[in-house]
């Protein structure tokens, strides 16, 4: 369906785009302004050149006429170059600030509400739309009040020479608004759809690049290049639509000011010829004619650009919409940094764990107070959650202790809600119904910050974040020394693999061919840099080999006699090695407690014992 020009502009899409240049209204004023200047010196050129013809006629000195010639073609070329720089300037700096408010958003904004979008398409948000943005924001808005502007005044100028021929270019000038006016929405719907496209490629080939090996090892490379230039050619079609209706609409303009000069050449001459126009005044109003094809082409683009420009910034505000994480609650931030009484300095520069004494003040912060260690580190009750509105909850009534120090193994079929406790803990995804506490305070009461501040994650697929080897291992520990970082690649034995790169740990890992299990060894010594009070572990073995996987187990024991580690488990050695073992299904906490208690009183988890291949003998 077609909308009209009054919605595809309309009063509220135009203060979405209007959000974005508000900021640098100063400097849009004053592009403005020296457009209109521009375009008053513009105005005035033909009536210097209509005084320039009249002294031929009298036979009086050109120099005046003339030297106004050259006056209003400097002045213009200065004030034009200085526009130029002003409004070039300020669309970078809304591009800026458009960028830098979209990526500080995506960060910041809840997991659910992230992960829920192909990332390509957000990315796209952050590229091409910003781009249409400047445009819209920068230069259209001026350039729609200064052609507005010149098309005015023209035709006012162009009144005082002659009103009959005033009225031969309104009826032509009608007739190219009306034009403007059925394509326009046209235009504007093609170029949205076109964009929308443009960002489902972005989301689809994203996704293929990540899987690039799974779709070659599948021998689907021509498959997947035909599901996503489908969004391609979707894209291109809406794009020729557009280029179309803006051909015709710029046709028929063109057409439309060149058929209005020729009427008002032949009635103009014959107004000449009867003495009722002088020739210098027919000159003068058609060089106002020819003129007028500069602010009739300049509303048509900027009106084109504007309207796509419009569509990008409500993108922009679409994904600018999506929730924050809370960003404080009743608790102060909590501190990272561990003071010596409760973290000391091993002989080889690691930080070893003394007897912690902090408990929990009343804003939050942990003080240096004693805390009892029977009471557990995190504590679920009667907890509910679903991972989207109206989804069926992925996790019912769990009631769950973690204590301070210790290893908890989860364990469970597909689905029962695992990964779903990990993401409850680190607050990726809130409860529906019950809470959940950290050393006896709900999380209610605290900031997201607040809880991640006191615990380390390994995710199942260990992603690296972009950067040096050093910057991922850094990332939760800034402050961390030299000596720390050679230590924690040692216990998950990547001192050697570190040391025979060239680059070591400044080598970008973008460039390094790094494996699975290495990756899950960076992941495992950036979260045990990081000294928590829980580590939790997402199964962060799965791709490492038997001796490799033997000094991690090495290194979670160590961590469990200090603190508490929560593992989600499909191997035996991680089970075995539990201290308790909490058995999952359909969301629920079926059973918990030891490995070989575990064997003789629970089916589930014998069956789930054979079907790892599990040898109920070695426990």
């Amino acid at each position: 369906m077609k909308r009209s020009v009054a919605s595809v502009a309309s009063a509220p899409r135009l203060r979405v785009l209007w959000s974005f240049a508000r900021p640098h209204r100063r400097t849009l004023l004053h592009g403005l302004a020296l457009a209109l200047v521009a375009s008053g010196l513009g105005l005035a050129t033909p009536m210097v050149t209509k005084q320039v013809l009249d002294a031929l006629g009298d036979g009086a000195s050109l120099a005046g006429p003339v030297a106004a010639l050259l006056v209003l073609l400097v002045a213009g070329g200065a004030v034009a170059y200085r526009q130029w720089i002003i409004l070039g300037a300020m669309g970078e700096r809304v591009v800026l600030d458009a960028r830098e408010s979209l990526v500080r958003h995506l960060l910041r904004a809840a997991v659910p509400g992230v992960t829920r979008r192909p990332p390509g398409e957000l990315v796209t948000r952050v590229t091409s739309d910003t781009v249409l943005l400047r445009e819209a924001a920068a230069e259209s808005l001026v350039g729609l009040v200064n052609g507005s502007v010149t098309l005015v005044g023209s035709l006012v100028l162009m009144g005082f020479l002659d009103p009959v021929l005033l009225a031969t270019t309104l009826v032509a000038i009608c007739l190219v608004a009306l034009a403007f006016v059925v394509l326009m929405p046209g235009i504007a719907h093609a170029q949205e759809r076109a964009q929308e496209h443009v960002g489902g490629l972005g989301g689809t080939l994203e996704g293929a690049l990540r899987a690039i090996r799974t779709v070659k090892s599948h021998r689907a490379e021509e498959r997947m290049a035909d599901r996503i230039l489908a969004d391609a050619r979707a894209s291109a079609e809406h794009g020729v639509r557009a280029v179309r209706r803006e051909a015709l609409a710029w046709t028929t303009a063109w057409t439309g000011v060149n058929l209005a000069i020729i009427t008002v050449l032949a009635v103009g001459a014959w107004r000449v010829d009867q003495g009722q126009l002088e020739v210098s005044g027919l000159i003068a109003f058609l060089l106002y004619a020819f003129a007028l094809m500069e602010p009739v082409t300049e509303l048509s683009q900027n009106v084109t650009s504007l309207q796509s420009g419009i569509a990008a910034a409500e993108r922009i505000r679409q994904t600018d919409a999506l929730p924050l994480e809370e960003r404080a609650g009743r608790a102060a931030a909590v501190t990272a940094q561990r003071t010596a009484a409760s973290v000391g300095v091993r002989g080889d520069g690691v930080r070893g764990e003394g007897v912690r004494g902090e408990g929990v003040r009343g804003d939050g912060v942990r003080g240096e107070g004693v805390r009892g260690d029977d009471t557990p580190v995190l504590l679920f009750r009667d907890v509910t959650a679903s991972h989207a509105p109206g989804a069926p909850p992925a996790v019912r009534g769990v009631d769950l202790a973690v204590p301070r120090r210790g290893h908890l193994a989860i364990v469970g079929p597909s689905g029962a809600g695992k990964t779903t406790l990990l993401s409850l803990v680190l607050r990726f995804l809130e409860p529906t119904g019950g809470e959940l506490l950290l050393d006896g305070r709900p999380y209610r009461d605290l900031a997201p910050a607040d809880v991640r501040a006191r615990l380390a994650y390994v995710e199942q697929d260990t992603p690296v974040v972009p950067g040096t080897l050093r910057d991922n291992l850094l990332l939760a520990r800034p402050d961390a020394t030299e000596a720390e970082l050679r230590a924690v690649l040692r216990d998950v034995r990547l001192d050697e693999r570190v040391a025979a790169l060239d680059e070591g740990l400044d080598t970008p890992l973008a460039t390094a061919s790094v494996s699975g299990g290495e990756r899950q060894r960076v992941a495992l010594a950036r979260a045990l840099l990081a000294t928590p009070d829980v580590l939790l572990l997402d199964e962060a073995t799965a791709q490492l080999d038997g001796l490799t996987e033997a000094a991690v187990h090495d290194c979670v024991r160590a961590r469990a006699r200090d603190g508490a580690v929560v593992t989600v488990a499909h191997r035996l050695s991680t089970v075995v090695d539990a201290d308790t073992i909490v058995v999952m299904e359909n969301g629920k906490v079926r059973a918990q407690g030891g490995h070989r208690e575990l064997l003789a009183t629970d089916e589930l988890y014998r069956e789930l014992v054979e079907s790892l291949r599990m040898d109920a003998g070695i426990a």
